[in-house]
């Protein structure tokens, strides 16, 4: 167990140690909970540039499938949007 010092612009230093153990650096995100006496900070997952480019990816080819199910074409998207906005 640490301790730790709450700065007067409301700054927290997490010990070494812990930052260490859940491999936190400059930049890491946490989520802040807290009640009565109790703070809890939940790191925050950021994906890498590749997850997301992979999950873009899938993204787009299911998007794909829907438009071939119903008939239609990626090139017929701009028309749609045009004719729902009335252009």
């Amino acid at each position: 167990m640490e301790t730790t010092k709450m700065s007067s612009r409301g700054q927290v230093v997490i010990p070494e140690n812990i930052r260490t153990m859940i491999s936190a650096s400059e930049g890491t995100l946490f989520a802040v909970v807290g009640t009565d006496d109790t703070i809890v900070l939940k790191k925050i997952g950021m994906p890498s540039k590749d997850e997301l480019i992979r999950d873009l990816e899938k993204i787009a080819k299911e998007g794909r499938k829907r438009l071939e199910s119903k008939g239609l074409k990626e090139s017929d998207i701009s028309r749609i949007v045009q004719k729902s906005r009335g252009d």
